[in-house]
């Protein structure tokens, strides 16, 4: 029997899956084509959802792509028109500024320490850079930046945009959509499904930057996914499943706030043993920059395996530290896609120690 993964993604997927994979199949969708009605529809009623069950406003657009990775390259290659300012302090972080690096060789970063949060007002982000960069939810070390930061920032640079990535956040916890132009994440984590799709969410005002920035002749410019997504339809054949499996998990969900409630009340439950406990460690200590959907727990190496083996031999699999953080920490996804069975069967595990 398959372990109950904990892992922050790919992770646990929605119970009901098994019953949307089979309604897929007897409604033909499985070949259904990107250009056909069936899949416009299928489009623009996804697009309705997010803008109804997650809060996205009325007037930004969903775009697809195949994963979080592909945006980095769409945002700086499309929207960017000087240099990106990157904010991050974990790995994740750390790739997306180095994708955009790649491309344009003047984008800059700040490195912020884990358990601290960003200090608004010290920042000094010049005019050469248009578009700031920040890891909302950093999957590698289980931290968050806050709406109120976001807020914050937004204020003090109202001539930049904002690029937030919400990769292991979106779906999970309430987010203001309205503080940035720029939004994007995967599925395989929040969302409860498999891997395999990407969603990138603009502004009005982030769509009118592409148009000016007018970057074509890739097969990811932004203006041809836009040109396509106006008759909701995609530039390439996208994954087509995974599109119907993201709206038929969209349709069932609750509202983001109540989501955001039970994400909530079930970190603090495992933040309340991490702190009773005599072994386990937050690998975040400040509870202020500290994520809501992923908990980290670090320790000495030997401890960290001995944990993960017990949970294996108990029909669990923790997730795995990342990057450097890997031999001295373990990770558990708080994601919506976990059963209360599921839950308390962890909560079980980790009160042993």
């Amino acid at each position: 029997m398959a372990l109950l993964t904990f892992a922050p993604g790919p992770s646990k997927v929605y119970d009901k899956l098994p019953d949307y994979f089979q309604e897929a199949f007897q409604q033909g969708i499985l070949s259904a084509n990107h250009r056909s009605a069936v899949f416009m529809d299928l489009y623009k009623d996804t697009e309705r959802l997010f803008k109804e069950k997650l809060g996205v406003p009325a007037d930004y657009k969903l775009l697809f792509t195949s994963s979080a990775t592909e945006n980095w390259e769409i945002i700086t290659q499309s929207l960017v028109l000087k240099s990106s300012y990157h904010i991050y302090s974990g790995s994740f972080g750390k790739k997306w500024f180095g994708f955009a690096q790649h491309i344009n060789p003047g984008t800059a970063a700040l490195v912020v320490d884990k358990n601290k949060e960003i200090a608004v007002n010290e920042l000094e982000i010049g005019s050469d850079f248009d578009i700031i960069a920040i890891t909302q939810n950093e999957t590698a070390n289980a931290t968050q930046v806050t709406n109120e930061t976001i807020a914050a920032i937004g204020k003090k640079y109202p001539d930049k945009m904002l690029a937030i990535d919400t990769t292991s956040s979106m779906a999970g916890i309430y987010l203001d959509f309205s503080l940035a132009d720029i939004w994007y994440a995967s599925v395989q984590k929040c969302f409860g499904l498999p891997a395999g799709l990407g969603v990138l969410i603009l502004s009005p005002k982030a769509v009118e930057r592409a148009k000016e920035k007018g970057e074509t002749g890739r097969y990811n410019s932004l203006n041809f996914m836009l040109e396509n997504a106006a008759n909701n339809q995609t530039h390439y054949t996208p994954n087509v499943l995974g599109i119907f499996l993201l709206n038929r998990v969209l349709t069932d969900m609750p509202n983001i706030k109540d989501i955001h409630k039970k994400t909530e009340v079930r970190m603090r439950a495992l933040e309340s043993i991490v702190e009773n406990s005599k072994a386990l460690d937050f690998l975040v200590s400040n509870a202020a920059t500290r994520s809501r959907t992923v908990l980290g727990v670090g320790g000495e190496e030997s401890f960290i395996k001995r944990i993960k083996a017990d949970a294996e031999a108990n029909g669990m699999q923790m997730g795995s530290g990342y990057g450097p953080l890997k031999p001295t920490s373990f990770r558990i996804a708080n994601f919506p896609a976990l059963n209360e069975q599921e839950f308390e069967q962890l909560i079980t595990f980790l009160k042993a120690y």
